[in-house]
């Protein structure tokens, strides 16, 4: 999860500027980007576009209205239909996020829409833009780039996971757990061992692909893990809990077994053991995958132009938990914080 330093500007509602210098795209073309946290200053074009602006940290956002800018000779003027909501846009809102914008600002992290204008500059594709087939949705497509691609960075890219191992998934029922039952199960083939809170999102793993489920708050899961892998182990943990539900999934791993880390949604950060990397040859690793942009830009956009085409091919099926309006954005904050929500949380800026 992440925030991309290119300029976003507003054009009317739901509509953003890029600042790109390779971009092409046919009027009207289905597109998903990735979004800037920003501040406008520039001059008013004499339009305006609605947002939702973080004005005082901690402090529920203000919807705004807000001057537009002239297109530039090298932007793309995009009408944004669905903005996916993550739970580092409430981090950003909290001041407790690894880059903080100046305030005031609006939050937001990916979005999918269609390109209205094209500026006379502009000659290729952009980096910050990829190309949606017309069989993906909006709201599906909406729900594909930072929790996708941080799943196919951590276990494909990072922890190289091979067909046939056994993957134990923390937070399993969230945006990017989900998203890893379902390309764990479905891409790389592998035995998913699925962690969540409560017995329904339980089921909903396993519906989604886990072969067995374990409710880490009325079971340990250490010794469930144990159970279900005769003692075994797994071989690798995707985890975004953090807390003592990492410390358990760490002492889950079988021998040379990987854990990977993608967030701290519990709110506790752990310390690990190093004795255990030694005595069981494990390896513990962390993924941010909106860094990869600026240290790595070919293996970030490889993994949401994979997740795209997974997705085209019916091989991962997102699922959307809830759509709210832009005028109900707080509570889908609340929603995704309350740890209510099932699967991606969506804003329709329609």
């Amino acid at each position: 999860m992440f925030c991309l330093r290119a300029k976003r500007r507003g054009s009317g509602p739901g509509s953003h500027l890029w600042s790109l210098s390779r971009v092409r795209n046919h009027l009207a073309r289905k597109l998903m980007g990735l979004a800037a946290t920003y501040v406008s200053s520039a001059q008013d074009s004499g339009l305006s576009y609605q947002a939702a602006v973080c004005t005082e940290l901690k402090k529920p956002l203000v919807l705004q209205k807000l001057p537009s800018l002239p297109l530039k000779p090298t932007e793309v003027r995009v009408d944004v239909h669905y903005c996916g909501v993550n739970f580092a846009d409430f981090l950003i809102c909290r001041g407790l996020y690894q880059e903080q914008p100046p305030m005031p600002f609006t939050p937001g992290m990916e979005f999918t829409g269609s390109v209205l204008e094209v500026g006379p500059n502009v000659t290729a594709i952009c980096k910050m833009l990829w190309p949606i087939g017309e069989e993906i949705p909006y709201e599906v497509a909406a729900a594909l780039p930072v929790s996708y691609g941080t799943v196919i960075l951590a276990l494909q890219h990072r922890a190289k996971t091979r067909p046939g191992e056994t993957v134990l998934i923390t937070a399993a029922a969230g945006a990017a757990g989900l998203a890893a039952v379902d390309f764990a199960s479905h891409v790389l083939n592998t035995k998913v061992i699925a962690a969540t809170g409560t017995d329904e999102k339980c089921e909903l793993a396993v519906q989604k692909g886990a072969v067995a489920s374990i409710n880490y708050t009325t079971k340990n899961l250490k010794e469930e893990v144990k159970k279900l892998t005769a003692n075994k182990g797994v071989n690798v943990v995707f985890d975004a809990v953090g807390g003592d539900i990492f410390k358990d999934a760490f002492s889950s791993l079988a021998w040379e077994g990987r854990i990977v880390v993608v967030g701290f949604a519990g709110g506790n950060i752990p310390s690990v053991p190093a004795n255990l990397l030694l005595l069981k040859n494990v390896a513990a690793m962390g993924v941010y995958w909106g860094r990869y942009q600026h240290q790595d830009f070919p293996v970030f956009s490889r993994s949401i132009m994979s997740a795209v085409q997974y997705c085209q091919e019916g091989r991962i099926k997102p699922r959307v938990g809830a759509v709210y309006k832009l005028q109900q954005v707080n509570e889908a904050f609340l929603h995704v914080t309350q740890r209510k929500s099932t699967g991606k949380v969506i804003i329709n800026m329609k």
